[in-house]
């Protein structure tokens, strides 16, 4: 699998991720532990994580599986941190927070350091200077060998880079993740630029537009689909209308005109934008990521790309 530089830095991971948010609910951990040993198999190396990701569940499953048959050196760790639902307050980016929460992680996962420790969230109560402090604190201390930030909108990304460049830039900030889509463009319009200005680089999550882009909801919802379950209906719905409809359409004929699959179309074209480090899928089952897997070898004609580029603009 493709491994590419993240930002200016020294840290190379595979173009695509495993995602891991499912881990500890809709996927078992001899499921997780069957996918991620698919998944490094396959030259994969970059699995993301996050501390509020099934009550911690998630972590704790990777920690277990990291301990096993695999070594700690052919993963490249991303955990986030920042979430506080159940504290007074459901954010918090403050020095005590912060290096509190990454201890609780290496606790999890088992592991004396993550490759990439993020700030999931943008605390406005807390000076951005105090957040990127005890980042540096974690990087210092050898807890965390990047940091990154997670899913924040492109002025607050811009807001802690710019303060990172007037602290000298001892410790940049490598990647900024956002949902990145086919049926969320969002970050054209401003991350993508404000991520390239900093040097740094956007790690993509849900490429596959939450699994619509598969095409599997194209004649309603199937059973055993995320739109099917309870707790995930609410996660899919927004991509069901009729401009979501239509962006499949278009997914569907590029995939027929190439011989593949619109799952490849929506993977290929997310995770080969400029500027996209990587794209996240976070497969429930074994199955699911072995078909993802094989699309490694897919790229799309510069004229499809830029079809679809036409074809899917905002609404």
């Amino acid at each position: 699998m493709e491994q590419r530089q993240v930002g200016r830095s020294g840290l190379w991971v595979s173009r695509t991720a495993l995602g891991t948010m499912t881990w500890g609910q809709d996927t078992s951990e001899e499921e997780a532990g069957q996918q991620l040993t698919a998944f490094v198999d396959a030259g994969g190396t970059l699995v993301d994580t996050a501390d509020i990701y099934t009550g911690g569940q998630s972590e704790r499953i990777l920690g277990r599986l990291l301990r096993g048959s695999l070594r700690r050196e052919d993963v490249v760790v991303a955990t986030k941190t920042g979430h506080t639902p159940e504290a007074y307050r459901p954010v918090d980016g403050s020095r005590r927070h912060l290096l509190a929460s990454l201890d609780a992680s290496l606790r999890r996962l088992q592991t004396d350091y993550v490759d990439l420790w993020q700030l999931h969230v943008f605390d406005p109560a807390t000076p951005p200077e105090e957040s990127l402090a005890a980042m540096e604190t974690a990087v210092a201390a050898g807890k965390a060998r990047y940091v990154g930030a997670g899913d924040l909108e492109a002025w607050q990304f811009s807001t802690l880079a710019t303060w990172q460049r007037a602290r000298a830039g001892r410790v940049p900030l490598v990647s900024v993740g956002a949902e990145y889509s086919l049926l969320n463009r969002g970050a054209d319009r401003s991350l993508r630029p404000a991520a390239a200005a900093a040097q740094a680089h956007v790690i993509a999550w849900s490429p596959l537009g939450r699994g619509v882009l598969s095409a599997k909801y194209r004649n309603g919802v199937p059973p055993n689909s995320r739109g099917a379950f309870p707790h995930m209906a609410p996660y899919v719905e927004p991509y069901l209308d009729d401009h979501s409809r239509r962006v499949v359409e278009s997914v569907c004929t590029a995939a027929e005109g190439l011989g593949v699959s619109p799952l490849a179309v929506a993977l290929s074209w997310a995770r080969d934008q400029e500027g996209v480090a990587a794209a996240v899928v976070g497969p429930r089952t074994l199955p699911q990521l072995q078909e993802i897997l094989g699309l490694e070898g897919v790229e799309l004609p510069p004229e499809i790309r830029e079809a679809l580029d036409d074809a899917t603009s905002a609404p």
